[in-house]
């Protein structure tokens, strides 16, 4: 269901208008809400990461969850970036930016590094092993996931989207 295909650089949906520099700014164009956090010097990365999405959720409505299956699509999202972000520390040189976008219908993750890797579900998936499991659950639980690169700059940005809860 989800792949790993190349889309182009910028192919990251809108821009919000008066996008700011602030790490931790929200922007809002039409139904596109947009939250941006710098990773770069921050410590504890995972559960920064983590919180700064779970409040993104709460303004956004995602959270409280009125239902099991609401809080099952939240919980989703918390999951998918702590294994973004983990990948990105383990096998990218760690995670420099943290964007988490929104509209009607579905949610964005993007986590950018500085990091030449591919990331792909390790195969085969043993799921008794330990380790290896990050990109697999990411694949499982998001609609599509892939990797954007921007010719002539280090680095890449590994996204995933996941479904708005109904």
């Amino acid at each position: 269901m989800s792949t790993t295909r190349q889309h182009p650089p910028g192919d990251r949906g809108p821009e919000p208008d008066g996008a700011s520099s602030d790490p931790s700014s929200a922007a809002c164009v039409s139904d596109l809400r947009v939250r941006t956090l710098a990773l770069g010097s921050a410590s504890g990365i995972v559960p920064l990461a983590r919180d700064f999405t779970r409040q993104a959720l709460y303004d956004w409505g995602w959270l409280p969850a009125a239902s099991a299956d609401r809080r099952a699509a939240a919980e989703d999202v918390l999951l998918v970036v702590s294994e973004l972000v983990t990948n990105a520390c383990l096998h990218a040189e760690g995670p420099e930016e943290l964007r988490v976008s929104s509209n009607a219908k579905a949610l964005r993750l993007e986590v950018s590094d500085r990091g030449t890797g591919q990331p792909a579900p390790r195969t085969p998936h043993r799921a008794g092993r330990p380790g290896g499991h990050g990109m697999f659950i990411v694949q499982r639980l998001c609609m599509d996931w892939g990797v954007v690169r921007t010719p002539g700059m280090p680095g890449k940005t590994v996204w995933a989207e996941l479904a708005a809860p109904s």
